[in-house]
Parts: structure tokens; sequence; C-alpha cells
């Protein structure tokens, strides 16, 4: 096995994620849960693994200097297309090859295409500065166990949601937030913000032509950091602050 590389495929991801309703959702919650834990003063931000650069295009329009890093060059190549910024500066490699240190380390949307999610957890913590954050958030896999059981795709779960030909849109190793947690609470910060991303939109029937998005993202942000139900976000977040 071998990350994920989105070479070949990054206009398809970026169509496909962001130009859906359900990737909108999910950037705009992360962000709105972010934003509470940004200093308002410019930071350095490492947007690990941050692709076609929607997250680093959000936080350079808020006065930070980011560094976008990818292994995918032709991620980097289409996040340069729409990233006018020019506090924004790119770096093609692995998270494992980054050695500066920044205030902010965000990585969202990439544990669950690595082979080794826990290595690249602690590597990243140590790219914090004293006192910055590392926010994390990840496809939940206890949530994708829920939802074909639902769907009633039985062999599907039975077969640790393993399929037979491959997608390589479709996450290579979803992770429960529970081992997530149990790892980020071995590293020497606080643990200050945990929420579930998209709890109620992927449950929800088709006919909601009644709701409208505004009333959902309220509604997403309520319930996602709300016992029991943030554990049913489809991707989860966590945010720690090092010591």
């Amino acid at each position: 096995m071998a990350d994920q590389n989105f070479d070949d495929i990054a206009h398809k991801f970026h169509k496909n994620i962001y130009g859906t309703t359900k990737g909108k959702l999910r950037h705009e919650l992360l962000c709105r849960h972010l934003s509470r834990y940004l200093p308002s003063q410019p930071q350095t931000i490492l947007d690990a693994g941050g692709g076609t650069g929607v997250m680093t295009a959000h936080l350079a329009s808020l006065g930070h200097q980011v560094t976008l890093l990818d292994v995918s060059k032709e991620s980097i190549a289409v996040a340069k297309q729409h990233i006018s910024e020019p506090s924004v500066t790119y770096q093609h490699g692995e998270i494992h090859e980054v050695q500066q240190q920044f205030n902010v380390v965000v990585c969202h949307a990439v544990l669950e295409w690595l082979v080794d999610p826990h290595s690249a957890i602690i590597h990243l913590f140590d790219r914090v500065e004293d006192g910055g954050i590392l926010s994390l958030s990840f496809f939940n896999k206890d949530a994708a166990v829920y939802s074909n059981l639902l769907y009633g795709n039985f062999d599907y779960v039975r077969s640790g949601l393993k399929r037979k030909n491959t997608v390589r849109l479709n996450p290579n190793c979803p992770l429960s937030p529970q081992t997530v947690m149990e790892w980020v609470r071995a590293l020497p910060g606080q643990l200050e913000h945990v929420a579930g991303i998209r709890c109620i939109h992927d449950y929800m029937q088709k006919d909601h032509a009644k709701i409208t998005y505004e009333e959902l993202v309220e509604m997403e942000l309520q319930y996602g950091v709300t016992e029991p139900y943030q554990w049913l976000g489809k991707y989860f977040h966590i945010i720690i602050r090092k010591r």
C-alpha cells in the first residue's frame, strides 16, 4: 500500500468534492469551527495535504501566511489557478518531509488516505509551535459503517469496508474517532475541540426542499458538538493545543 496521490484526477476530485453541497457544507463547518481558535492577528499556517487549496484560500483571505503542502503536483497546479492571495506559498512533498514550524497546522481529509496516519499526526504535532494548534479532520469509519448498515450494504460492512475494485475517490483508511482521540491524548497538548461534521445532512431523506442551507448549517453546528449526535458525523474534527 502507498499514500494516495491525486495526480491525474485532481480536477475531477476538486469538482466532485467541492462542486457539491456535501463538499461546500463540510468546508463551511470546518471554517466555522476553526475560526473560534484562530487568533485575529496573522499566523503562519501549514495546510498539510491541502490538495486543490480550498482551505488554503480561505485562511489566506483572513490575512494569514499559508503554506500549501501536497504530494500531488497536479493538485497544486489546480490550487494555483484559483488562489490569488500573495501570502500563499506552495510546497510539493510528503508530510514527513516538512521540518519548519508553524503557529497553526491544519490537516483536513488527509489522514484517511495515508498508510500510517498515526505517525503523520505525531510529525505534524511536532511542527506546531508551543501554544499553537493542530486541526485534524478525517473520514469517520464508524459513521461509514452505520450509513452502510442503513443502506443495507451488509456484505460491504462484513468486508470491513473493503471494495473488490479500487475506487480512487474512496478513502483507503477511514478512522474511528475514538482511535484518533487516543493518539491525540497521548501528545503533550490540550484537547480543545471535538465535533462531528455532517451529522445531519448525509442521513436526511432526499425530499427536504423546505429546509434552507442556512438552517442546515445552524443545526449542524449545534448538534455537531452535542453527544451522541457528534459521533454520527461523516467526518470528525479535533483541535489540540500544544503546551
